[in-house]
């Protein structure tokens, strides 16, 4: 189950974004990549992290973009046109602190409504991990230097800009955490 849906989400992102947004696929390809590497942390979910890992940016494609904040317009594409399960269109939506970025863009509530937080810190803090140490190319960085890159690309004072500065210390948190996680990880 957990190899067929993380074939079906790769597809599906590669769909998506691959031709459209070739950076953003690469980024994509690059976080699945640092979810495969926590498949003994998660266990059983390591398949479902895999998935939300490559599909957590598909709401940047430009069809899909109905609202602009793409962790919502990603969610609500895979729950209405792919019947995706519950608990990876919620990792999807809520992926690296979204519910502090719906806030600054006036969505918060609907995003909360339409898609709860998992209550599942470890898988939560997992897509924080990946994602946040993934550069927009795919490539291996650290968090500090992965909030850096976004504050320099959209602008310190822009919406995106103060939504990461905010979500930077738990952004951290989360990071440190499964280092933790890892670090533990027997042998």
């Amino acid at each position: 189950m957990d190899e067929l849906m993380v074939d079906w989400a790769t597809r599906v992102a590669d769909a998506e974004l691959s031709v459209v947004l070739p950076r953003r696929w690469a980024h994509s390809q690059g976080v699945a990549a640092r979810a495969v590497e926590l498949g003994q942390v998660l266990g059983k979910d390591a398949g479902l992290l895999a998935a939300a890992a490559v599909l957590h940016d598909v709401g940047y494609a430009p069809r899909l973009a109905a609202t602009g904040f793409h962790p919502l317009d990603g969610a609500r594409f895979l729950r209405d046109e792919h019947g995706a399960d519950e608990r990876l269109v919620r990792l999807v939506a809520n992926h690296s602190f979204a519910q502090l970025e719906a806030e600054e863009r006036g969505l918060r509530e609907r995003l909360e409504i339409e898609f709860p937080l998992l209550d599942e810190p470890l898988l939560v803090d997992a897509l924080v991990y990946c994602d946040m140490t993934t550069t927009p190319d795919g490539e291996r960085t650290t968090a500090e230097e992965r909030v850096a890159e976004i504050v320099g690309r959209y602008g310190a004072d822009s919406l995106v800009g103060r939504f990461i500065r905010r979500a930077s210390p738990q952004i951290m948190a989360a990071v440190e955490r499964v280092v933790a996680a890892l670090v533990a990880q027997p042998r």
